[in-house]
């Protein structure tokens, strides 16, 4: 595991949460804010990158703050009161499920010089599933935090964790074993 200069990406955790299901997947996500702030607090103390990657709901010429604007409401304000973007983190937006297709991000994490990536947020089977998808196909290790992510469906949800781990190599210990706190995050970035 020596040499991983490790990047945190949250996956559309700034969401109004308007759809089918929608006030299910917020209470869901509200319980999964807390444990990616924490793993964002990790990477922040050791000026490791961390990358909001989001959905734009149409809003194209808009930034982070008119998103949140855009997106706040009963069921995203709790989520927001824990996690958003602080001044040093990277925001882009997606214009599909995975976060890579046609986004910046694999230019920023080359000159980022990241070579690992660890996968947070909504929709565990299907954004997050399609970055993991995708970050494979790359050859970036994963890894993904089980107790980081959610899905609608707790069955959806447990499938897709599986497909991560069984086929894409993804680790999934949840974000308080020790391989984050001693393998992943650490102080001095490779050189």
């Amino acid at each position: 595991m020596e040499n991983n200069y490790p990047a945190l990406i949250i996956i559309d955790m700034i969401n109004n949460f308007d759809f089918s299901h929608g006030s299910i997947l917020a209470k869901k996500a509200l319980q999964i804010a807390k444990p990616i702030k924490e793993l964002k607090k990790q990477f922040n103390k050791q000026n490791l990158p961390v990358i909001f990657m989001n959905d734009h709901y149409n809003l194209w010429q808009a930034d982070f703050n008119k998103i949140i604007d855009f997106c706040k409401n009963d069921y995203s304000q709790p989520i927001f009161d824990i996690l958003l973007p602080d001044d040093d983190d990277y925001f882009l937006i997606k214009p599909k499920h995975s976060a890579f297709y046609e986004t910046s991000l694999t230019i920023l994490l080359n000159h980022l010089k990241v070579n690992t990536l660890i996968l947070t947020g909504i929709a565990g089977n299907i954004c997050v599933l399609f970055t993991a998808n995708d970050a494979y196909m790359r050859e970036y290790p994963i890894y993904v935090p089980r107790d980081c992510i959610t899905s609608v469906d707790e069955q959806d949800n447990y499938f897709a964790l599986t497909m991560m781990e069984n086929v894409l190599k993804a680790k999934t210990d949840p974000s308080h074993h020790e391989i984050y706190q001693h393998y992943i995050i650490y102080p001095h970035p490779p050189s």
